[in-house]
């Protein structure tokens, strides 16, 4: 199979963006790219401390510097932050130069796979489930506008939804060609 673009997976945090993205680079046998790695690798830091230390609004800002870079250099899977497909600049990018496919996990799903990791900057609140509930309803309607969406469940492993999605890019000749 041939990729002609890159594939940004998107979705909220703990839909499986990295798992999904790196076991469906694998069976293309293509790059994973990660943004958040990248950003993590090139500040020498971890997300949440350059939150804490720059804030958000200039993570964001390192963000797309490292989205468009990635889209750039070469084609493969790319995987990005939850709040990445936010920005309006982002989606743009991500639509000339790539493919946005969500990974659509429902909220209860979520909450099982992020509860007990206190990696989650955004959800260092007195009440995590609450500020993810918020987070969900509120980035579900933006993520919609990707290209193509992957139901996730909870039954699906890693492979199962690397299937998922390599069966949704075979719909997009554009994208991917057998």
């Amino acid at each position: 199979m041939k990729l002609k673009k890159t594939v940004v997976m998107v979705g909220m945090m703990g839909a499986g963006k990295t798992a999904v993205g790196r076991a469906l680079a694998a069976k293309l046998d293509v790059p994973f790219l990660d943004s958040d790695a990248e950003i993590v690798k090139a500040a020498n830091m971890e997300i949440a401390e350059i939150f804490a230390r720059d804030g958000e609004a200039f993570f964001r800002q390192k963000e797309t510097q490292v989205i468009d870079r990635l889209l750039e250099e070469e084609r493969g899977i790319l995987s990005t932050g939850g709040g990445a497909f936010l920005s309006d600049v982002n989606r743009a990018m991500i639509a000339e130069k790539g493919v946005a496919v969500w990974l659509d996990a429902d909220l209860e799903l979520l909450w099982q796979r992020v509860r007990h990791k206190d990696t989650r900057p955004l959800l260092r609140t007195a009440d995590p489930k609450a500020t993810l509930t918020d987070i969900y309803e509120a980035r579900v309607p933006v993520y919609a506008k990707a290209d193509l969406s992957v139901k996730s469940h909870a039954s699906y492993s890693i492979e199962d939804m690397a299937d998922r999605v390599l069966a949704a890019l075979l719909t997009r000749p554009d994208v991917l060609e057998r």
